[in-house]
Parts: C-alpha cells; sequence; structure tokens
C-alpha cells in the first residue's frame, strides 16, 4: 500500500522543475495550433493534450527490494503516478535484488504481452539480454537509474546525472576549501561495480582535479546504513585528519553520520547524495558536518512510468518538435546547501 510519505512526495515531486526535460509538460500541453508553411517546411503536429485519457495500456514494472529509502521512494512515487492515470495499468512485480528473479518476472510480462516495461535492474549488465528480449517481442523497455550495457536494450533510459553529481560535489568542495592545495578528501561510494558509481567518482575525480585536490582515502559502502556505518568507521579510522567528505548516498548516509558521532570527529565538513530530508534536515540545523547534498531524484522511475504511457500510445512530448520521445532523459543534479535547502526540502524522500 502507498504509505503517506509516498503521496506527500508525489505531490511534492510534481512541484520539482529540475529535469532536463519537463516531463510534467509531456502531460499537460493542448494541441498546438496550425503552423505557418510558408518561408520554412511545416513543423510536426504536436502530440496534442497528453493528460487526456487514451488507449488503456498494461505496463510491467520491477525494480529492486525497497531495502532503503530511496528504493523504497522509487516503488511508491511510480505506483502513486500510476493511479493518475485512467488508462494505465500498472502491473508491479515484487522488489527483489536476485538477478535470476528479476530476469523471471521480465519474461513473465513478456509472456502476458504488456504494452511497456519499466525496468530499474538490480544489475544492468544482467538484465541486458532479457530487455533485449523484450524489445525483440516489440514491447518497449524504459531502463530506468541503472543502465543496460547497450542503448538498444531500451527504447527510452531515465536517469539521473551520476557524473553530473560528482562534478557538482567536486566544484562545492573545492569552492568551500578555497585553494587549499593540502587537503584531505574522503570518499564514501555505494556498490563500487556499478557502473553509476563509477561515473559518480569519475565526475568528482574530474572536479577535484580541477583545483588541484584528490581523493586521499576512499572506502566503498553498499547503499544501506550499515554498510554506510562500517566503511565510515574504517575511513575515520584510516584517516586521521581530513578537511572533506564525499558520501555518495544519502540512506548510507544516515551510517555515516552514526559512525562519524561515535568516532567524535568534527574536523571536516561532509556532501551527501541523494536528496533525503533527513540529510537536508542536517544541513538546515547549521550545526552539522553535513553541509549540501547533490540531488539525485527518486521520482525517475515515475517519470519512467509516464514515459512508458507516452511511447505505448504512441504520443510525443508536447513541447517538442520531435514526433518521438527521446531515447534519453537526464535529470539535473542540482546541490542543496543552506542557502536553498527550503526549496528543496518539501520533494524529499525519507531515509
Amino acid at each position: 500500500m502507498p504509505t503517506t510519505r509516498s503521496k506527500k512526495m508525489l505531490g511534492a515531486a510534481a512541484l520539482l522543475a529540475t529535469s532536463a526535460f519537463m516531463l510534467t509538460a509531456c502531460v499537460s500541453n493542448a494541441p498546438a495550433e496550425s503552423a505557418p508553411t510558408t518561408g520554412a517546411a511545416a513543423a510536426p503536429a504536436a502530440a496534442g493534450s497528453n493528460a487526456e485519457a487514451g488507449e488503456k495500456v498494461t505496463i510491467g514494472f520491477s525494480v529492486p527490494a525497497a531495502d532503503h529509502g530511496f528504493m523504497a521512494a522509487m516503488t511508491d512515487l511510480a505506483v502513486e503516478t500510476a493511479k493518475e492515470y485512467p488508462d494505465v495499468e500498472l502491473k508491479v512485480a515484487e522488489g527483489t535484488n536476485d538477478v535470476s528473479v528479476q530476469i523471471s518476472q521480465v519474461e513473465t510480462m513478456i509472456n502476458d504481452k504488456v504494452d511497456a516495461i519499466v525496468l530499474l535492474p538490480f544489475d544492468g549488465a544482467a538484465l541486458t539480454q532479457v530487455a533485449q528480449k523484450a524489445m525483440d517481442a516489440g514491447i518497449p523497455v524504459i531502463n530506468v537509474d541503472r543502465e543496460f550495457s547497450t542503448a538498444q536494450s531500451s527504447r527510452v533510459t531515465v536517469l539521473g546525472d551520476n557524473y553530473g553529481v560528482g562534478v557538482s560535489a567536486g566544484d562545492f568542495i573545492c569552492n568551500e576549501l578555497d585553494g587549499k592545495k593540502d587537503a584531505k578528501i574522503g570518499e564514501i561510494p555505494g556498490i563500487d561495480s556499478l557502473p553509476l558509481t563509477q561515473d559518480r567518482s569519475r565526475g568528482f575525480k574530474d572536479a577535484l582535479e580541477k583545483c588541484g585536490l584528490e581523493v586521499s582515502n576512499r572506502v566503498p559502502a553498499e547503499f544501506t546504513v550499515e554498510s554506510g556505518e562500517k566503511a565510515a568507521s574504517n575511513l575515520l579510522q584510516a584517516a586521521p585528519q581530513l578537511d572533506a567528505i564525499w558520501n555518495h548516498d544519502d540512506d548510507q548516509g544516515v551510517g555515516v553520520l552514526a559512525a562519524i558521532k561515535a568516532a567524535d570527529r568534527d574536523e571536516f565538513f561532509m556532501v551527501g547524495n541523494g536528496g533525503s530530508a533527513n540529510m537536508m534536515r542536517e544541513i538546515q540545523s547549521g550545526d552539522s558536518v553535513v553541509k549540501a547534498t547533490t540531488v539525485y531524484p527518486a521520482y525517475q522511475a515515475a517519470d519512467g512510468v509516464r514515459v512508458a504511457r507516452l511511447v505505448a500510445q504512441d504520443k510525443a512530448l508536447g513541447d517538442l518538435l520531435d514526433i518521438e520521445i527521446p531515447r534519453q532523459i537526464v535529470l539535473y543534479a542540482a546541490v542543496v546547501t543552506k542557502e536553498n535547502v527550503e526549496r528543496y526540502l518539501p520533494t524529499a524522500f525519507e531515509s
């Protein structure tokens, strides 16, 4: 059942205009007036009012287990979004971190001949083949968050800006340290084998290089509170002095902060990632080591459901001249600080 949190987040997320493409515009545009034909080729007709009910479509939905706040929010928001549309039936598979089970879920959707599939894979490489199987069967796949090995295995990919959040975090740290060339920087990534983690670390490294800094201590976690606490404890033991830490995930950040408190350390500041409400409250308080967090939107899967509906109904984005949905939609990596936290807090998920 959807939680009170998910209902609040759904309404809040609808207010946030930080995506590279304004997906709310996909579902609210009126038909365009006739375009003039003199002096240039006529523009393609707009998709019409996409919010109006169209042909009934069935969308399959599969994501990893909701074992942390971000993934729970992903699922809740997608389910709530589907309820906005009387022409959408969302078939939700039980969240799982077992790749074999998730492959089986997608195969069931293929056999059921759903009209589209929204798939956030536990492991993008491992789910690539079955996603391609769906595409070959004529079922468009909307790949969310964790990318497949090949772009051809999905019709559309909806992503947070993984490289961008790394750059945003690195730029913030560079600005805060203001030319301190001997600064000690710690990094606590999530699951290191995932391409998204690798992209985040690459963006962070590139940003730090611009101001002459580099990561001095790096210990990966696994996106969970427990793993964050363990990784941070190991990091703090290995680094008796730090100036800044970038933690890749606000859920695991709960454990990171617990380890920092247990170690009684406060000589550094921390930047998070994800955009959780608890990290934003830390920023808001003004007396925490947390000084900023980068936004990695929890409504990617909800946007995926909206896009899947449009693709299945053969509609386009109303504000674009293109009569097809774009192949990739990358959401913006904003930085939340004490100066703008009031704006972003209503959109945040609870860890």
